[in-house]
């Protein structure tokens, strides 16, 4: 992303003071955020941590789906997306920075939280026109340049205020001393300030700006293919039914590690809708790829959305069949794939999303309050459901039906 190098690094440089994140950098400059930022997201057993918050997150998503869903049909309005990005704004505030901002119920008519949600999808749009489409913002600064830039501008600030706040609130209850005992900390942004503040304000703005469209699109894909097949939602239900008896039941890090349907389901439903169109990276050398020399500096793609519906490489692959992913499934086993580098939604190698522990955390929690306080369906066409853009985005109204499940 040239463009969003560009504004970090000459556009804004005062804000970010040589500190552009993961996405833009590579070389010393990636190597030295990725080290601070490893032990906070990766490692689960801190990812973990915001168990608590992302199910009080939930909680209040349930009541949202039973407040705007048809009285008659139990459908959601066309523009339930918007709600599902709410969902994940949230979520990801409440992990970045122990902070709500109410985009489910209290604030969401808040012209701030209005204007953050529209910022971040002009972001998407606008990479995409310049990234993706031709463009010559690089020889002439075009019109959508500019507009990128200030949407970048606007989003820094929005993002930078929530981040200020949030700094003060830890500073007023340490008595400006950080919290000093590993592990205690309530925030990816305390943690991180414990390390370089610098890495942290620009960490927590970029899981701002990055994981929300990217994890409401995910979800979209797994709810359309758990709508779309009930005899593997009703084994899915059953699952969670298995360690969740009544509907306020709740989750626990024990009970979660009993979930193995579940995963299979999120797995299969990335696999049948996966969100990019694969894992790129740009040659540091030379190489010889199948006979041919491909010199350094060129970017080179490994097309996994193809590959994932190539029957090569997946059995069956336009069939939504998550015991492929259970090992020791007997009706699965026909279906494994075998080829690890098939299958590579968050990357691979020290480069992989470093956010993948709190969207599984997320995906996996969400999944499960809607599968065991609803049974979904989607009573119209997914055909062309998505349209390509720098992320797959849903291109129809998301207009699923949550019927509640009887105790």
């Amino acid at each position: 992303l040239d463009s969003f190098a560009y504004h970090r690094q000459v556009h804004r440089p005062d804000m970010f003071q040589g500190i552009h994140g993961l996405m833009t950098t590579s070389g010393e400059d990636w190597a030295k955020v990725r080290t601070a930022t490893n032990p906070v997201l990766m490692q689960p057993r801190n990812a973990r941590l915001y168990l608590n918050t992302l199910l009080e997150i939930n909680d209040e998503f349930m009541e949202r789906i039973r407040h705007i869903r048809d009285p008659v049909t139990n459908e959601m309005p066309a523009d339930f997306h918007d709600d599902l990005n709410r969902l994940t704004l949230e979520g990801i505030v409440g992990v970045a920075l122990n902070t709500r901002l109410g985009m489910i119920h209290k604030n969401r008519d808040s012209p701030e939280c209005k204007q953050l949600l529209q910022s971040i999808r002009d972001f998407f749009d606008l990479s995409e026109d310049l990234e993706i489409k031709p463009s010559i913002w690089k020889i002439v600064k075009t019109p959508k340049f500019y507009k990128l830039m200030k949407t970048l501008d606007l989003l820094a600030d929005l993002c930078n205020k929530y981040i200020d706040e949030a700094i003060k609130q830890i500073e007023m209850d340490s008595d400006g001393k950080f919290t000093s005992e590993v592990g205690k900390e309530n925030s990816v942004l305390e943690k991180l300030l414990r390390i370089d503040r610098r890495i942290a304000v620009v960490m927590a703005l970029d899981m701002m700006m990055a994981g929300v469209d990217t994890t409401s699109s995910t979800l979209t894909g797994i709810l359309f293919c758990i709508a779309k097949n009930p005899d593997k939602q009703q084994k899915l239900f059953e699952e969670l039914k298995s360690i969740l008896p009544n509907k306020d039941s709740r989750l626990t890090i024990e009970n979660m590690q009993n979930l193995p349907y579940l995963r299979a389901c999120i797995k299969e439903g990335i696999r049948y809708h996966p969100l990019i169109l694969g894992t790129l990276r740009s040659l540091p050398t030379d190489v010889v790829l199948s006979g041919y020399r491909i010199p350094a500096g060129i970017d080179i793609m490994i097309s996994s959305n193809l590959l994932l519906r190539n029957e090569e490489f997946v059995k069956e692959p336009n069939k939504f069949i998550p015991e492929r992913w259970l090992r020791n499934d007997t009706e699965g086993k026909e279906y494994y794939i075998d080829n690890p580098f098939v299958y590579l939604p968050f990357g691979f190698g020290p480069r992989s999303c470093v956010g993948k522990r709190i969207v599984d955390l997320e995906l996996e929690i969400t999944l499960t309050r809607l599968v065991r306080n609803f049974v979904t369906e989607f009573n119209y066409s997914t055909e062309n459901a998505f349209i390509p853009k720098l992320i797959s985005q849903p291109a129809i109204p998301l207009k699923f039906k949550f019927e509640e499940r009887n105790e």
